[in-house]
Parts: structure tokens; C-alpha cells; sequence
């Protein structure tokens, strides 16, 4: 190699090397400006957390809400899918209130099973809500009803809906964390996610009036009014042939609004989810599928 070609080649490796110790230096330099602290108890009680990241604390996941932990912005208690025992361990570890946080779980605003709710025609098509409805609102004679194909039951991860005989998703409260996939999944709009204080509840979601209501559901809403002038004013109001609770009133609300209730619709919970119907509800004793009208 002659001479010449040794000088570039020198020139080039120190370049190259000057080059690389510049920028490690500006790296450096970079990473002590932009450096952010993060407190460390933000891992532990990460770990505390049961990594579901369902969303139902009203964050992106078990480290974001670890972070607002951290913050004070919210509370243990808001994981509704932790146990009380691990939420105290994380109160306890971090030195506040765990919190008195009302429970809240998936509530469906029908009660249209197979026995009670009429067909409007056969369906053969994939074996899903969402694929029903998008064949003309699906198969039902009401078009507000559940479907029954149980894509709830298959989105929810905790195993807290099951369908039951007829065709009805079933929510168990005990296991419901609020987290709003069987919300996002329903393509009728069906379920809500409502604080268990909410007791008093409308299992229907038809707009028809009366008797056009009650042909396609036995038990639907008939905007008879009855609940309405049987509660305190303002609790429940009739909208759209459908009675509506105003839930800013519901230090008012009582069993006392489902009694006259002639389908059935209006009904009152208990925490646990069990369903009471008033005394003049319809009892119906049927249980097998009505034939397709």
C-alpha cells in the first residue's frame, strides 16, 4: 500500500472514530438532560396488580393505573378485579385508604328470551350477534332484542356471562369487573355497566308502543305508565314508548315501582343480581321456543 493510500486510510479511521466518540458523547449528554425519574414503587405494586389490563379502573392497564396510584390520582379500591385483601396490601404498602368504591357491573336492558320473544324468520348464518344483526337487524320480531348468539358470554375474560336456556346472557355479579367488553361487543347496545346501587332496573330497551310491543315480547315495555305514577315524581319518565329511571334520583327509588308492572319489565335487584318482578307481572310458565311468526 503506498503512502498516499495509508494517509486516507488513517484519516478515515480517525474520522470514524472521532465521528463515534462525538456522538456517544451527545448520547450522553442526551440522556442526563432527558432523563425522567420514576419512582420505583411503581414495579412493585405493578406486581401487585393482577395484570389483566381489562381497562374497568378507567385506565389503559394495571402499570398506568399503578402510576396513578403513585400520583394519588385514584385508589386501590378502583380495581375491580383485585381481591379486597390484595387491594388493602396495596393500600397498606403505599400508606392510604383503600377506598369505599361502589361496585359496578354489566346490566342487560332485556329480558326477551326464546320463550317469551318471537322470530321474524330463521337464521343460518355465522353463529354470532354481530353477523345476525347485520342481516337486516337480525331474526327477532323486535328489533331492540338480544339475539341470543352469546358473543358477550365468548368477549368477556372473567367468565362472569353465561346463556341461559332460552337464549339470555346472564351476567354474574360476583365475577363482573366492569371492565365494558360485553358494552363495546353488543350490537343492539343492550348492556350498560351500572353501580349495584342502581337496583331498580328496565329489562327492555323496545321503543314500540303497547300492544306492538307486547306481540313481539311478552314481557317488553307496553308504556302503560303505571311505574311512572307509582314513583316519586321525576324518578321515572316515559321516553320514546320506553320508561327511563332518572338515576340522580335514586335515593327515591323502591320495589314499589315494579309492582303493577303488567309484563314484567320494570324489575328490582338485589346485589347479587337476582331479579324480583312485581305482582302483577305476568307469570309465564312456558319453556320451550315460540314457533317463528
Amino acid at each position: 500500500m503506498g503512502s498516499e493510500a495509508l494517509i486516507q486510510v488513517t484519516i478515515s479511521i480517525l474520522f470514524m472514530g472521532g465521528l463515534g466518540l462525538a456522538l456517544s458523547a451527545a448520547l450522553a449528554i442526551a440522556n442526563r438532560k432527558l432523563w425522567v425519574y420514576e419512582d420505583p414503587r411503581i414495579d412493585v405494586v405493578e406486581e401487585m396488580l393482577p395484570s389483566t389490563n381489562c381497562g374497568a379502573c378507567g385506565t389503559a392497564g394495571c402499570r398506568p393505573f399503578a402510576e396513578a396510584l403513585i400520583a394519588g390520582e385514584l385508589q386501590p379500591g378502583q380495581c375491580t378485579v383485585n381481591s379486597a385483601d390484595g387491594n388493602e396490601e396495596i393500600a397498606d404498602y403505599l400508606g392510604v385508604e383503600s377506598g369505599d368504591i361502589v361496585k359496578r357491573v354489566a346490566r342487560l336492558a332485556c329480558a326477551g328470551g326464546s320463550h317469551v320473544a318471537r322470530m321474524r324468520a330463521h337464521y343460518a348464518g355465522l353463529d354470532s350477534c354481530r353477523a345476525a344483526a347485520a342481516v337486516s337487524g337480525g331474526p327477532k320480531a323486535c328489533s331492540w332484542g338480544c339475539l341470543g348468539l352469546a358473543d358477550c358470554a365468548e368477549v368477556c375474560d372473567f367468565e362472569a356471562i353465561t346463556m341461559d336456556t332460552h337464549g339470555l346472557p346472564i351476567v354474574d355479579s360476583a365475577k363482573c369487573t366492569a371492565c365494558e367488553d360485553c358494552v363495546e361487543v353488543c350490537p343492539k347496545g343492550l348492556f350498560s355497566i351500572q353501580p349495584i346501587t342502581h337496583r331498580l332496573w328496565v329489562a327492555c330497551k323496545s321503543q314500540m308502543d303497547g300492544d306492538l310491543a307486547e306481540a313481539d315480547c311478552e314481557v317488553a315495555c307496553t308504556n302503560c305508565e303505571r311505574c311512572a305514577k307509582d314513583s316519586p315524581e321525576g324518578l321515572i319518565t316515559i321516553q320514546n314508548n320506553l320508561a327511563v329511571i332518572n338515576y340522580e334520583k335514586n335515593g327515591l327509588a323502591s320495589p314499589i315501582a315494579t309492582q303493577r308492572c303488567p309484563t314484567g319489565a320494570i324489575v328490582w335487584l338485589d346485589a347479587d343480581g337476582s331479579v324480583h318482578k312485581g305482582i302483577k307481572a305476568k307469570h309465564i310458565v312456558r319453556e320451550e321456543a315460540l314457533p317463528v311468526s
